[in-house]
């Protein structure tokens, strides 16, 4: 088969999912070939994008003119049929998204792809969807969080997609209930399939003798609920406990998680690391004695699916905590295979880092159990296999959910 994977930037920095995805693909000898909506816009990129060998193509969308619009639809007046019923289909779509799926669904035909597959239910769907209609093939797509979650989503829009694509897929049991009670007729196409890890990159290593050091990792957003973090550090070292803290990444609350770093006076215990590598993350998590990720369902409804970060600090043998937002029970059994704390609740927090920065018995309990889950759910390669599956039952799948 040939895939056409949609995405909205290529590479992104936070979007290791989707390399490991892709490079998993090719180690099957699955042909892949990606279509970015927009080009990259980070100032760093994880090293594994260096690996992928799919070739990419940015699909044009600035200062789109009538004229070009109008050459892309010449390009498919060869297959006027399924042109209009794509048309017809989206009537409403917004211009950008249109010229988009025509140049997309050239590509299609001329690379002979049979089926495309797009990350996220947002623009990268709706360009996917149309292309796919306008091409006469059949479509997939993943859905994440922000993309079924945000207060920005159109819900009957997203119901459209849940009904039409061939199959979806979405990374946690909790998005399954979500999404099969907002579009029920979506039950017998939709599959949870985790987001899979390459076990052999991320090796497990003992917590027991690691120095008091929290570490965190995550876009610097409200969802990742870092602002606890800083609050229940503030109390550590109220405590008198020797600790330090590391968060890795860069976002929006940049400025003010370093205001509120000077305010509580943990300049010399916290630090903002910025992005790094992900052979370097994966070190400074096995320096790490615990894994922060205190997520929190943001004001405008945005939260995280199920934080690869923690997926991979468990396979690498640091011990996690975490809330229980939306995904993340799904893996985390408090006391099992980590510690569970209410969300914007700092004091509970710190009670929680302070037991794994005490106690290593613990640490290395937690930490075995953990690994052991990851392997059993994680796996990049059977999970990839089921996603292979998808594509290729694509056809009867399609005709089973419209029996």
């Amino acid at each position: 088969m040939k895939i056409g994977y949609v995405v909205k930037r290529y590479p992104r920095y936070s979007e290791t999912f989707i390399v490991n995805e892709l490079l998993a693909h090719e180690a099957s000898g699955m042909e892949t070939c990606i279509f970015a909506l927009r080009p990259p816009s980070d100032t760093h990129f994880q090293d594994a994008i260096a690996r992928v060998r799919a070739p990419v193509r940015y699909l044009r969308h600035a200062g789109t003119k009538a004229r070009e619009l109008w050459d892309a639809m010449a390009a498919l007046r060869t297959h006027p049929d399924s042109l209009m019923a794509g048309l017809e289909a989206n009537w409403d779509v917004e211009v950008v998204d249109l010229y988009q799926a025509l140049q997309l669904a050239q590509h299609v035909r001329t690379l002979e792809l049979d089926h495309l597959h797009a990350h996220f239910a947002s623009s990268p769907t709706t360009v996917a969807r149309l292309a796919a209609k306008m091409a006469d093939i059949s479509y997939s797509f993943t859905a994440h969080a922000k993309d079924i979650f945000h207060e920005d989503v159109d819900s009957s829009d997203l119901c459209e997609k849940l009904r039409d694509a061939s199959a979806v897929v979405t990374v946690s049991d909790f998005n399954t209930r979500h999404l099969t009670s907002i579009e029920p007729t979506v039950q017998g196409r939709l599959r949870r399939i985790y987001n899979g890890m390459d076990l052999e990159t991320f090796r497990f290593e003992s917590p027991v003798s690691r120095p008091p050091l929290i570490l965190a990792v995550g876009r610097l957003v409200e969802k990742k609920g870092f602002a606890d973090l800083l609050e229940a550090c503030a109390l550590l070292r109220a405590d008198g406990r020797r600790m330090s803290c590391r968060i890795i990444g860069a976002g929006l609350l940049e400025d003010a998680l370093r205001e509120r770093i000077e305010q509580l006076q943990l300049g010399e215990f916290v630090e903002l690391v910025g992005p790094l590598p992900q052979a370097q993350i994966r070190q400074e998590v096995q320096s790490a004695a615990v894994f922060a990720a205190p997520c929190v369902i943001s004001e405008n409804g945005d939260r995280d699916g199920l934080p690869t970060t923690l997926v991979e600090a468990m396979a690498l043998g640091t011990p996690i905590i975490s809330t229980d937002v939306t995904g993340i029970p799904e893996i985390l059994e408090d006391g099992v295979t980590g510690l569970m704390v209410p969300q914007h609740d700092p004091r509970r927090l710190a009670v929680a880092l302070g037991r794994l920065l005490d106690d290593a018995e613990l640490r290395q309990k937690l930490a075995g159990r953990a690994r052991q889950l990851i392997e059993e759910r994680f796996d990049i390669r059977r999970n990839t296999a089921e996603l292979r599956e998808l594509f290729r039952a694509d056809k009867p799948v399609r005709k089973l959910a419209s029996a």
